[in-house]
């Protein structure tokens, strides 16, 4: 493994890892750490999970080393996060000298409604729940449990989208989601200099195969020491002290599925465009 692919001897934290492009992250991360290393893999598939976990556990990697724990939690409850961080705690091992968490975790959400529909504040809380507080809450929790001293790096990864950047109709609250998760780990890159940060938009939908082909870049090149440099679209800017990046790759730039009538979209588009989680 050369010394640019090299994640260390780390800590790993993948919320939505059960299929999908949290699937192949996981799968490709276990491949850029060290012996001794640890996997926290998060989803609310549990067969899902413990199959990813076999085959991990099985793998080259696994062999040489490698602990892959799971939890089957929905990461929109509170009770969930407790759960994560105890098992973060105990995969743990204080000769680790990286931590990572990477929020994948999200949902399309219902794009059949326009903003003017979404009048119940209920079904608005519990979409906000999953797609925002839960990483927010998540990445505070593990950089309380982990702080920052000599020998430990620490990295964050927020899986975005098109969709933080650009709105499109009948996606408000996937928009808003994105967007607001954008503009939360912005802020963190500035409180926190010693933090890596990466927002990261993989090319879409075809998310799972991205994943193969940008894991490196993902968790290496854009987590290296250096100026750091904010990425929109094609357009580049200095990102002035903010730690972290924001990547839109030209893959991912072209629009989501345009609504029947402005209203409907297909079951079977839907599901393709979900997120894992």
């Amino acid at each position: 493994m050369s010394p640019a692919a090299d994640l260390g001897r780390a800590l790993c934290i993948i919320t939505g890892a059960s299929r999908g492009f949290g699937r192949a992250l996981a799968q490709n991360v276990s491949r850029l750490v060290q012996p001794g290393s640890a996997l926290v893999l998060v989803a609310r598939s549990g067969p899902d999970l413990r199959t990813l976990q076999a085959e991990l556990t099985e793998s080259e990697a696994g062999r040489a080393g490698l602990k892959v724990e799971v939890v089957v939690a929905d990461v929109g409850k509170a009770e969930s996060l407790e759960n994560i961080m105890r098992t973060c705690r105990e995969a743990f091992c204080e000769d680790m000298d990286h931590v990572m968490l990477i929020n994948n975790a999200a949902s399309l959400g219902d794009v059949s409604k326009y903003v003017k529909d979404l009048s119940d504040m209920a079904q608005v809380d519990s979409y906000l729940s999953l797609n925002v507080s839960s990483a927010l809450c998540l990445t505070a929790r593990v950089l309380q449990a982990f702080p920052q001293h000599a020998g430990l790096r620490r990295s964050v990864v927020n899986v975005s989208s098109l969709c933080a950047l650009q709105p499109f109709r009948s996606w408000g609250l996937y928009c808003t989601g994105k967007a607001a998760r954008e503009m939360m780990f912005k802020v963190l890159a500035e409180e926190e200099p010693d933090l890596r940060v990466l927002s990261y938009s993989p090319a879409w939908p075809s998310r799972c195969a991205t994943a193969v082909s940008v894991v490196r870049p993902i968790c290496t090149d854009a987590l290296s020491a250096g100026s750091p440099t904010t990425v929109t679209g094609p357009a580049r800017r200095p990102a002035g002290r903010i730690t972290g990046r924001s990547v839109q790759p030209s893959g991912g730039r072209a629009r989501p599925p345009t609504t029947t009538s402005g209203k409907k979209t297909s079951r079977e588009r839907k599901q393709r465009l979900l997120d894992a989680s």
